[in-house]
């Protein structure tokens, strides 16, 4: 009877206990509460491995080290308030600068983060447009199709270091052909073609278009054939034009591609780096990533400041686009 007795009060006290409270709880949840539970491993491990780097970089940011010195000096803030009032600049390899010093043309464009923005807009906004008219060409039917989509697609797959040197070479004052006809036309500096900040800097662009609008020609040619035939059927026998079939069909059904590939094409083009350093050099055409690398050696807390800087802008502006296309339904 006494054991009897033991027996019951302990199912009763496990009934009662923690674990079958939550294993309840469990039970009652929704199948959509139910299925983010069962992701919740996940999202912690994703969690982990893309905030541990950023985290560990603002650690980093707030100490005054280098790799010649054997200890590290805390001075919290002192790296971003230096950063962002140019006390520092000065002292930076080159002649590049976080913000611009003063406001004239040549400081603007000595400035990383004035370049890298001029940089990404210019450069995607072109490569989108180029895109998307290689993608309407390739979408239609005619002979030698394959051949043209090749042909488009080759700039894509050329390494950056070679695309740097053919660039590199198109514009050397010495030997390249385009310097003397864009040098009269004003585009380009008539001397130092290369070490002009704002000659580099349309070089450096131009040999990014050139490249990366296969890119979004691709990535626009997969929304642009995965539109219904029938629309067009359809709209024919509306009698509606060539444009009035691109305005209401074709460009509202391939926006959320757009809008995918431009999202893409914009965290690339914020951290570019390997094109500028082969073409003209980080001292000419300061980006965000170039300063990064050049300050790493010498005062790795100001190279965490600006990468961390960098991971923030890049991370609002992807926040804007995505908060953008929620809005719009896309």
């Amino acid at each position: 009877m006494t054991a009897e007795t033991n027996n019951e009060s302990t199912r009763e006290s496990l009934r009662s206990g923690p674990l079958i409270s939550v294993m309840r709880r469990i039970e009652n949840l929704s199948e959509t509460q139910y299925a983010y539970l069962l992701l919740t491993p996940v999202f912690v491990l994703l969690g982990i491995v893309a905030l541990y780097p950023l985290l560990r970089t603002f650690e980093l940011s707030l100490f005054e080290t280098s790799l010649n010195q054997a200890t590290q000096k805390f001075v919290g803030f002192d790296n971003y308030v230096q950063l962002f009032t140019g006390q520092k600049d000065r002292w930076l390899p080159g002649s590049s600068t976080f913000l611009p010093t003063e406001f004239s043309f040549d400081a603007m464009i000595s400035s990383a983060l004035v370049v890298t923005i001029i940089f990404s807009v210019v450069a995607v906004a072109f490569e989108t447009i180029i895109g998307l008219g290689q993608a309407l060409v390739l979408d239609q039917d005619f002979a030698g199709r394959r051949w043209v989509r090749a042909a488009i697609i080759i700039p894509w797959a050329v390494p950056i270091i070679i695309q740097g040197m053919i660039f590199f070479l198109m514009f050397h004052p010495s030997i390249g052909f385009l310097v003397e006809p864009l040098s009269n036309l004003g585009v380009l500096a008539e001397r130092n073609t290369l070490n002009d900040p704002a000659s580099a800097l349309f070089i450096v662009t131009v040999a990014d278009i050139w490249k990366t609008s296969a890119f979004m020609a691709l990535l626009i040619l997969a929304g642009l054939q995965s539109i219904d035939r029938n629309l067009y059927e359809v709209a024919k026998v509306a009698g509606a034009s060539k444009w009035q079939q691109f305005r209401l069909i074709t460009f509202p059904l391939i926006l959320p591609t757009i809008g995918i590939a431009v999202l893409f094409r914009s965290v690339q083009a914020m951290r570019i780096y390997g094109l500028i350093d082969t073409v003209s050099g980080c001292e000419v055409v300061p980006s965000l990533s170039c300063m990064v690398v050049t300050t790493f050696l010498t005062r790795q807390g100001t190279s965490a400041a600006i990468a961390f800087v960098t991971a923030g802008i890049i991370g609002i502006a992807v926040s804007a686009i995505i908060y953008q296309q929620y809005r719009e339904g896309v």
